[in-house]
C-alpha cells in the first residue's frame, strides 16, 4: 500500500512536519479548518473541522500515519476546547487504522524542580497544565486499549522562520526589529529550554518512521545547550543590529493588566515556566534517535533572517 501522510493542522509544527515530509517526496496531506495552508508544491490541502465525527473521518482517510499538530491561537477556552480536538484526532486515526503521533508541550508536568523527564507524573494544576494533561490521558488511554496506536513527541516553547506567537517571536524579536524593548515574562535571567521548530518536524517523523517498538510513549525533542532569554535576546540584537532593551513586567503588574487584559489573565497561570530554571532531558530520545538538535546560533541567525524579511 502506497505511504500516505495526514498532518492535522499547519501551524508551525505542523508546517516543519510537511517541509520534511515534501522535501523526502512522500504523499501528504495537510488539513485544517479553513481548508488553506502555505504548504510546498503537490501537497494537498483540505478543510475539515476535527471535531466534527465525518470530518475527522474524511480527512484522515487513507493515511498510514497521522500527525496530530492542531493547536490553538491563544490561550482562551482550552478546558472546553482541547478535548473535543483530541477525541477528533483519536477519531480519524482509529478511522484509517493509523498511528498516531501527537505533538505536544510540556505543560502537563505543572510546576515542578529540576530537569523534566517524560516519566514525571501528570499534573492537575491550574487550567492549561491540567488540560494538557487531560488530553494526554486520553491517548494513553486510546492507545492502551488498543483503539489507536499513539505516541507524543513534546517540545519546549518554540523558535524559528515563522513563529510568531511565543516567547521568541513578534513580542521579543518582532518588537526588537522595530527598535522597541523585547516584552518577556518572568526572568530573563533564569537559563530555558528552546525547542527550535525544524528539529521538532525532524523529531515527529522519525517517531513516526520507527513503527510499533516507539509507541504508547512519550518524547522530548533534543534542544541545543540552554542559556538564558537574556543571553539569547542578546545574540538575536547582534543579528539584527539592535540594541537589546527588555521589558519584564513583574507578577503584580501582570495581575493589575490582567483585570482588563484576559490573554494576559491567561499568560500568568504559566510564570512558573520563567520564575526558575526550565529544563527538559531528552536523553531518552538521544539513545533512541538522535541527539544533534540544531545548535543556537545557528537557529538564531535563521530566525533573525526571517524577521527581517518580514
Amino acid at each position: 500500500m502506497t505511504e500516505f501522510n495526514v498532518v492535522l493542522g499547519a501551524g508551525p509544527a505542523g508546517k516543519a512536519v510537511v517541509e520534511r515530509l515534501a522535501a523526502a517526496k512522500r504523499p501528504t496531506r495537510v488539513v485544517t479548518r479553513s481548508g488553506r495552508a502555505d504548504v510546498p508544491v503537490g501537497v494537498e490541502v483540505v478543510a475539515a473541522d476535527i471535531t466534527d465525527p465525518s470530518g475527522s473521518q474524511r480527512a484522515c482517510e487513507g493515511a498510514s500515519v497521522v500527525f496530530g499538530c492542531v493547536g490553538l491561537p491563544g490561550y482562551d477556552g482550552w478546558p472546553e476546547l482541547f478535548p473535543p480536538l483530541m477525541e477528533g484526532m483519536l477519531r480519524g486515526a482509529e478511522y484509517a487504522g493509523a498511528p498516531f503521533i501527537f505533538m505536544d508541550n510540556l505543560y502537563m508536568y505543572g510546576p515542578v524542580a529540576g530537569p523534566r523527564t517524560e516519566d514525571m507524573p501528570l499534573t492537575d494544576y491550574g487550567d492549561k497544565p491540567a488540560v494538557r494533561a487531560k488530553i494526554t490521558r486520553m491517548w494513553q488511554e486510546a492507545h492502551r486499549v488498543g483503539r489507536v496506536r499513539a505516541a507524543a513527541v513534546r517540545a519546549s516553547d518554540f523558535y524559528g522562520p515563522g513563529v510568531r506567537l511565543a516567547a521568541l517571536g513578534d513580542f521579543s524579536v518582532g518588537r526588537m526589529i522595530r527598535g522597541k524593548a523585547a516584552q518577556v515574562f518572568g526572568d530573563p535571567d533564569q537559563p530555558h529550554a528552546y525547542t527550535y521548530v525544524p528539529d521538532i518536524g525532524r523529531a515527529l517523523v522519525d517517531v513516526a518512521d520507527a513503527g510499533d517498538e516507539v509507541l504508547g510513549e512519550a518524547w522530548h525533542v533534543p534542544n541545543a545547550p540552554v542559556q538564558t532569554t537574556r543571553q539569547i535576546l542578546a545574540e538575536f540584537a547582534e543579528r539584527l543590529g539592535v540594541k537589546l532593551k527588555i521589558q519584564a513586567p513583574p507578577p503584580l503588574m501582570m495581575s493589575m493588566i490582567g483585570l482588563f487584559n484576559k490573554q494576559v489573565r491567561e499568560a500568568k497561570e504559566m510564570l512558573y515556566q520563567w520564575d526558575r530554571p526550565f529544563l527538559v532531558d531528552h536523553s531518552k530520545f538521544a539513545e533512541r534517535f538522535w541527539s544533534d538538535p540544531t545548535p543556537l546560533d545557528e537557529g538564531i541567525a535563521a530566525t533573525a533572517a526571517w524577521f527581517k524579511a518580514r
